[in-house]
């Protein structure tokens, strides 16, 4: 009865397109991790199983996005005055275009972990967009190269840099700036950049008891359908919120009061699973039941779960159990219904990608370059480990039987001979 109550909303950004063809934002064309893809790679090295392997020039932890035969992905300089956009041919791995957007003179300095190209595109046919946080946001034709608009007035003092990622929901660009300065959630018109809606964070959450440290936040919003209607469900560092796509109105909201939120929710279609912070003992997961209005903090969390809960990386669930890996590799699965621990068990490594389903198979990478490969279910089963030559801090994408793995020096698409 929970599924014919409330439902993921399948958001195919490219209608024209199945899920294989297209891997069009982050966490792909579900916004989960999830991939309908059959016949994706078990092994592969810097010798087995590489279809092509392109050079990335300076630095970016995006997730490269796919439409119609192009991958499009961003990088900027280490010392963040120039921001790029890229194109490759994912047939042959040739680099279609390099563009440099714009310069920033005086950028803010980021967090030694982060880069000044970490938010993800997403695109659509014929357009790309491409999201620097504070620094800018532009839109792409992707069959000339040329900008069709950008946006350099959005702004945040991040901090610790930029890693929200935009998504689309209709005619609308949807984007998370959130500082330590000012909060705010604004959904832009995609054709012409404009502002439709703005949501700042409520001063009754965001006081002036919060120290500004504790008000930045790094997570990428889903949406969901509740009741026939539409949920955005947005995680912010404090508290987590619904609000009205269509409007940026709240719907309703989970207070925590926690650190920095970097981790996406995920949603099972009758639950929704937050990540309540970041660098804190007091880290947790929370299930909240999405079909109320206002507070519901006392009243509609259904179960939270407090022991080595992922912190950059985000969780993916598959057939009932939800599967999260910690910063340090430490790797949970839960029912996730009930939030009981099915299995837990330690990889090696520091992790800070999101995890992806593809082919019955779970997918982690870690910062060092390494990949597990599990398969899921009630017990623990490392089917396989892979490495490559490079750290591995963007999340990966599915396209066809592929994987595409961005390492910090280059574009692999992985593929079984």
């Amino acid at each position: 009865m929970r599924y014919r109550k409330y439902g993921l909303l399948i958001l195919m950004l490219v209608t024209s397109c199945f899920a294989g063809d297209s891997w069009p934002q982050f966490r792909g064309p579900f916004g989960n991790g999830h991939s309908d893809c059959p016949d994706t790679p078990l092994h592969w090295s810097e010798t087995e199983n590489i279809r092509w392997k392109t050079a990335i020039h300076d630095r970016g932890w995006s997730t490269p996005v796919v439409l119609d035969g192009q991958v499009w992905l961003t990088t900027a300089t280490v010392d963040g005055h120039k921001f790029y956009a890229l194109c490759v041919d994912l047939n042959t791995g040739k680099i279609i275009y390099d563009i440099l957007l714009f310069t920033e003179e005086k950028p803010q300095s980021i967090n030694e972990m982060n880069s000044y190209a970490t938010p993800s595109p997403v695109i659509e046919k014929g357009r790309v967009y491409v999201h620097f946080g504070t620094f800018g946001t532009v839109c792409i034709d992707t069959n000339t190269g040329k900008k069709l608009w950008e946006r350099r007035d959005l702004h945040c003092n991040h901090l610790q840099g930029p890693a929200s990622s935009p998504i689309i929901y209709k005619n609308l660009l949807i984007l998370h700036l959130e500082g330590t300065d000012v909060q705010y959630v604004c959904a832009l018109d995609k054709m012409t950049g404009a502002t439709v809606w703005k949501s700042n964070r409520p001063g009754d959450v965001y006081n002036d008891d919060v120290l500004p440290l504790y008000k930045k936040a790094y997570s990428t919003p889903i949406i969901i359908v509740v009741n026939g209607k539409p949920q955005l469900i947005s995680e912010g560092a404090q508290a987590t919120f619904a609000l009205d796509p269509d409007t940026g109105k709240e719907i309703w909201r989970v207070v925590y009061g926690f650190d920095s939120t970097i981790a996406c929710p995920v949603s099972d279609g009758g639950l929704v699973f937050v990540n309540t912070g970041w660098d804190n003992h007091d880290i947790g997961l929370w299930a909240v039941k999405p079909d109320s209005k206002g507070d519901v903090t006392k009243s509609h969390v259904v179960w939270k779960y407090n022991e080595r809960v992922c912190g950059e990386s985000s969780p993916v669930i598959v057939d009932g159990l939800l599967y999260m890996v910690a910063d340090m590799g430490f790797i949970t699965c839960l029912e996730a219904a009930t939030g009981k621990l099915v299995w837990k068990e330690r990889l090696s490594g520091k992790f800070g990608a999101a995890p992806v389903y593809a082919g019955g198979l779970l997918y982690f990478s870690n910062k060092q370059g390494h990949s597990f490969v599990i398969k899921p279910g009630k017990e623990f089963n490392l089917a396989a480990e892979n490495k490559l030559d490079a750290p591995i801090w963007a999340s990966p994408a599915v396209i066809g039987k592929s994987l595409l793995l961005r390492t910090e020096t280059h574009l692999y698409r992985i593929e079984k001979n």
